[in-house]
């Protein structure tokens, strides 16, 4: 594991700031495995003055950067995607050993990085404004996209390198600058990063400030950021708790969010089902990340009639879950984040039976020489109503609630009746229940998929939900035009001047 960290750039101790030259002057954090408890290695954390210099840099790139024309700077993060292409098993690994997910998921998600740079060089060529026509004789009018500026990034422990790169990759070839607050759990993926982009900058000749990383607390250096008016745009994920501040705090500078908070997936299982499909997704879903994705499946709403059915082929497959070391072949689960994920998860179990629930499997805190650390739990069913308090709130763990429905419009209304609206499933083969389900009638959440699970989004498509999960959208389609400022242009190409909607005014 040393000659991982040293492979990767990484110290015993590093410093927590970069602007173009790595900064640190604040106290130690240590960052600790899940895995087993241990501390991997320690990060000096930003100091105010750290802050205000990472900013001033910051803007000083973004100042530069806007004027490199949009392909060139594609060149960079094309760049940025091949290196990221040779350190993906050691990086990955990284990922595995600091957030504790398995290790094909740790290489997954940066084969996401690696994807959404390919996007992104793509989409240097294609920032297309439009033309339209004009009322008045011998005008032309059309928009075109400009850069915006610093884009600030907040991302959480979950995914620790992948929600930076969809920011990163698509601000860059906007032509802005990022500054990066990483999760104080997951420092050590933020630096290796860091660090790998810096390189790509000084290889291509460019300002590496334009990847600029600040690791600190969010009562401290989180306020710092989203108070700061050098920074039109926060893109931050996280809790909804922690999505009200930021909205707040950036909406009274008016100020620019991307907001990708909470999430309360559910899959609709209908007798139309093919029930070892639906079994398949809602495991990868449920126990996947250890339950810890925004997209992790959380409620299943299933018909009445194949209730029992489903719950018995999902008891089985979870009694057949290997959990452990992530790195170990075959495991399929590995531990939660930390201790005190653990105690929330252990929390919520009391919390279900208390209003009524009934815990079917699992639900357990593993301890012991297989479980070191205290980070390991079994992943949890229970049969719950949607309206139980602790069913309408995210708890982010591996807990799965079995809600039957009778019709399917009562199943659209359990279905909607939670306050996130992120990602959602329907499992039928019947066309007329698909339909509905996509229709405006049907799921309220920003992703809806149709006999695929909730979890495992594509770069490809616009990435985000509804209500109180944000409404931000991340990554592919369009979502680029969050990080650019629209501008609407009307050129006169004659020696008149006609006002619009035919107002005269004077000769």
């Amino acid at each position: 594991m040393n000659d991982l960290l040293r492979k990767l750039g990484l110290e015993s101790l590093n410093p927590g700031g970069f602007c173009g030259e790595w900064l640190g002057g604040g106290g130690r954090l240590d960052s600790v495995s899940p895995i087993d408890g241990k501390v991997i290695a320690g990060v000096t954390q930003v100091t105010s003055a750290d802050y205000e210099q990472i900013a001033a840099r910051a803007h000083d790139a973004f100042l530069k950067w806007r004027s490199v024309p949009a392909p060139v700077r594609g060149e960079t993060v094309r760049q940025l995607g091949l290196a990221l292409r040779e350190h993906k098993a050691d990086l990955g690994a990284l990922v595995t050993w600091e957030m504790g997910k398995i290790r094909a998921e740790g290489a997954g998600e940066v084969q996401e990085m690696i994807d959404i740079c390919d996007f992104a060089v793509g989409l240097s060529r294609q920032l297309y404004g439009l033309t339209m026509p004009s009322e008045r004789p011998g005008h032309r009018m059309y928009e075109q996209w400009h850069p915006l500026g610093i884009v600030g990034v907040i991302s959480a422990f979950n995914f620790p390198v992948a929600v930076w790169s969809w920011n990163t990759a698509l601000a860059a070839v906007c032509g802005d600058a990022v500054l990066w607050k990483p999760s104080s759990q997951t420092p050590l993926t933020a630096i290796a990063c860091t660090k790998i982009a810096e390189k790509v900058c000084r290889d291509t000749g460019v300002d590496p400030a334009i990847f600029s990383l600040a690791i600190g607390s969010g009562s401290t250096l989180g306020e710092w950021l989203i108070n700061d008016r050098r920074i039109p745009l926060v893109s931050s994920t996280g809790s909804c708790r922690m999505g009200y501040r930021v909205a707040e705090v950036v909406g009274k500078r008016l100020g620019r969010t991307i907001l990708e908070l909470g999430g309360n997936n559910a899959i609709i299982v209908t007798p139309e089902a093919d029930m070892k499909m639906a079994v398949r997704a809602i495991l990868f879903g449920a126990v996947g990340t250890a339950g810890q994705r925004c997209t992790s499946t959380r409620r299943i709403i299933v018909h009445e009639s194949v209730r029992d059915e489903l719950v018995e082929k999902l008891i089985a497959a979870y009694r057949q879950v290997k959990i452990g070391n992530p790195f170990e072949e075959g495991t399929m689960m590995g531990p939660l984040i930390d201790p005190s994920a653990v105690e929330t998860m252990m929390q919520a179990v009391n919390v279900i039976k208390q209003q009524g629930g009934e815990v079917l499997c699992g639900g357990q805190k593993l301890t012991g020489e297989p479980y070191p650390g205290g980070c390991y739990v079994t992943p949890c069913i229970a049969a719950a109503r949607n309206e139980l308090p602790i069913v309408q709130e995210e708890t982010f763990a591996p807990i799965l609630y079995i809600i039957p429905y009778h019709t399917l419009d009562e199943a659209l209304e359990l279905h909607n009746g939670v306050p996130q609206g992120l990602s959602s499933a329907i499992f039928t083969r019947n066309l007329l229940e698909a339909e509905r389900f996509l229709s405006s009638r049907g799921s309220d959440c920003g992703i809806a998929n149709v006999n695929i699970g909730t979890s495992g989004a594509e770069i490809g498509g616009a990435f985000g939900g509804e209500k109180e999960t944000g409404g931000g959208r991340e990554s592919g389609s369009d979502a680029w035009k969050a990080y650019m400022r629209r501008q609407t242009v009307t050129i006169n190409y004659t020696t008149e001047l006609p006002l619009a909607q035919g107002i005269s005014f004077g000769d």
